[in-house]
């Protein structure tokens, strides 16, 4: 798999060094830093092939992380555990800098015996490394034989994510719908391109080895289940009800390695024994039937060739009750723009000549509401007959519902060797939809 991994600072000086495999000498971190580091343009690449060696590099603020290897390998393979090891890093000591790692190299070391095998990745789950490695990177002395035992069983077993002996006074669920939407829409409203970007990031702290299932109004699921069938009323209210539409579907997702896909495959509901803590439980994609939050009316009359009239309205589509917030519009201008007047009802716009547009930005806002910025824009007068590109207006948001439609339909614990059920557990779900790139064409 990896012959040797090596992590450099920004003049190529060689920090960390592990060497797997024979065949990876000393010139290997020479190449790096000459073809790579040193180089006279810019690498953009993050695979790089210099003398029959395979490079993969990934680069955290001034600290490059280098895999090398003379074999023909899965490449996403090896990307996955680089991704991984910055991780474990930051969770062991923070920001990955050169600094940082220079104080704490003899618990890097001692994460990649954990976490690397003769080249072959092993155990790379945070919890998992946690519990037999501390955090100054000293093996514990205090671990008696039944905790080393556990130890064992967690990294050689099926469920290296979580420890057994979790205890908490009050059982939590905590679980969040993250949306963001992309839109380009042309100046008379049609929709040209839109999809929403979902993540399901959970906080879990649950006693034992308790079983979570998670479903959703997927349209596969309620196209099984019938016109008019419903789902668990209790669990509905429980979790806030079940507005909006009644099915999405869902273009494609990735899960946590926690969930069982066979069950997601044959039943499509998703089940797993839960990490401790903050982990991601999915993404997904969306393209259909999206919920656009905000429609951009946006209105350029050019008045001869020193003077542009400027007017835009956004109209806020969704229920009266809910209430949008961050909410920024960038309307751009020319490169010759000499001055601007805005006049805005509602918020505060200014004009930002450093980034050649005008800023409108407002705190709150209903939906079902619609507000308007007028703006005059004066010209110098130049010798390019080239016209103004007009670039689209883009906008910021955050509002409290998911743009896609997904509602959580029901989310159930169980837990047979400890004395607790669903209804004992406390569950808590909300619903983020932020701004992607969301443009409008003017």
């Amino acid at each position: 798999m990896i012959g040797g991994l090596f992590i450099y600072n920004h003049k190529g000086e060689v920090l960390i060094s592990r060497v797997y495999r024979d065949d990876i000498g000393r010139n290997a971190v020479d190449a790096f830093r000459v073809n790579v580091i040193h180089a006279r343009q810019q690498v953009r690449s993050p695979v790089n092939n210099i003398a029959r060696t395979s490079f993969f590099h990934v680069k955290r603020s001034n600290i490059w992380l280098a895999a090398v290897t003379k074999q023909n390998v899965n490449a996403a393979m090896v990307f996955e555990f680089l991704y991984k090891m910055c991780d474990v890093m930051t969770a062991y000591f923070g920001k990955i800098s050169e600094e940082n790692i220079k104080n704490n190299f003899v618990l890097i070391y001692e994460l990649l015996d954990e976490i690397l095998d003769f080249g072959y990745p092993q155990n790379s789950e945070t919890g998992a490394l946690k519990t037999f490695i501390t955090q100054q990177g000293i093996k514990s002395q205090s671990q008696t034989k039944e905790e080393q035992s556990q130890i064992t069983s967690q990294v050689t077993g099926q469920i290296g994510w979580r420890r057994e002996g979790i205890k908490y006074r009050r059982n939590e669920l905590f679980l969040d719908v993250l949306e963001s939407v992309n839109l380009l829409m042309s100046p008379q409203g049609q929709v040209l391109s839109a999809h929403v970007s979902g993540r399901v990031v959970m906080k879990s702290y649950l006693s034992g080895m308790p079983e979570c299932k998670f479903g959703m109004n997927d349209k596969i699921v309620i196209d099984k289940q019938g016109k008019g069938a419903t789902t668990d009323d209790s669990v509905k209210s429980e979790l806030g009800g079940s507005s909006g539409k009644q099915s999405i579907a869902i273009d494609d997702c990735t899960f946590h390695q926690c969930v069982r896909l066979s069950k997601f495959d044959s039943e499509r509901s998703i089940s797993f024994i839960p990490p401790d803590g903050d982990y991601e439980l999915m993404r997904y994609r969306t393209t259909k039937d999206i919920i656009l939050p905000f429609r951009v009316i946006p209105l350029v009359r050019e008045v001869g060739r020193t003077k542009l009239e400027v007017k835009v309205v956004i109209k806020s589509n969704f229920k009266p009750s809910l209430l949008a917030q961050k909410i920024e519009v960038r309307i751009p201008t020319p490169l010759n723009t000499s001055g601007v007047q805005v006049i805005c009802m509602k918020g505060k716009a200014k004009y930002k000549a450093s980034e050649n547009a005008i800023v409108w930005k407002i705190k709150r806002m209903a939906g079902m509401k619609e507000s308007q910025i007028s703006a005059e824009i004066e010209l110098l007068p130049t010798n390019d007959k080239k016209k103004w590109a007009r670039p689209p207006i883009s906008m910021n948001f955050e509002v409290p519902f998911a743009p896609s439609g997904l509602k959580v339909r029901y989310l159930k614990v169980f837990e047979p060797k400890l004395n607790y059920s669903d209804h004992d557990v406390v569950k808590w779900v909300r619903y983020i939809g932020r701004s992607g790139i969301y443009e409008t064409r003017c």
